[in-house]
């Protein structure tokens, strides 16, 4: 009889408990935005596809042995690496309330963002003027729209990071600033991951 009384007051204590509406935000964010990289998913799978097709389709054009750089692109790889790094660091620090540091490290992150971007653009511009464009044949084509969608990607990332640190300034650490600043971190994370795939099958397999 103690036992089910016991049981009884515990049920009743749970029936009276209001649920925290801050939480039941932040986990339907946190699944919305899981819902949205995974139409990204299927965005980058199709292009991943594409460029499987196309990749030898160079209409007596260049090859990718002929003009990616294995140098440049890992250049690349470890500045997005190390970005993803501080990103989890500036996360890391919201946890704890640090403001100062969540700025620094999504400073440091921004900048080894737009580092990782005017690298490309230059590997764009230089291909550009050597007559290897977009319009050059298939096997271009679909080079650029692949690793041009990621690059689009990172350049919202960076405009998303600047209104974040902005936030962060004025307003300090509050549910919605940490929720947001989760949410841009899943972001981040799933570009870095995306990049790794790029370096591996368009760069690493094009190269060898």
């Amino acid at each position: 009889m103690e036992t089910l009384a016991v049981h009884h007051t515990h049920d009743s204590h749970a029936d009276t408990r209001v649920p925290d509406p801050h939480q039941d935000t932040f986990s339907k964010t946190i699944l919305g935005f899981w819902m949205y990289l995974m139409t990204d998913c299927i965005l980058f799978a199709t292009l991943f596809a594409t460029y499987a097709v196309l990749h030898n389709s160079t209409f007596g054009g260049p090859s990718s042995r002929d003009i990616f750089s294995l140098s440049i692109a890992s250049i690349e790889t470890m500045i997005l690496l190390f970005s993803s790094v501080t990103c989890g660091l500036g996360v890391l620090s919201a946890v704890h309330s640090k403001k100062n540091q969540i700025i620094l490290w999504f400073a440091l992150t921004f900048v080894l963002g737009a580092s990782f971007v005017a690298i490309e653009l230059h590997e764009f511009s230089h291909l550009v003027l050597e007559g290897n464009s977009w319009n050059r044949s298939a096997f271009l084509s679909s080079f650029f729209t692949l690793v041009g969608t990621h690059g689009l990607h990172v350049t919202v990332g960076l405009f998303w990071m600047i209104v974040m640190i902005v936030q962060v300034l004025l307003s300090g650490i509050t549910v919605a600033t940490f929720r947001r600043l989760v949410v841009f971190s899943m972001f981040w994370h799933f570009l870095d991951l995306v990049w790794i795939f790029i370096f591996t099958i368009v760069y690493l397999m094009g190269v060898i």
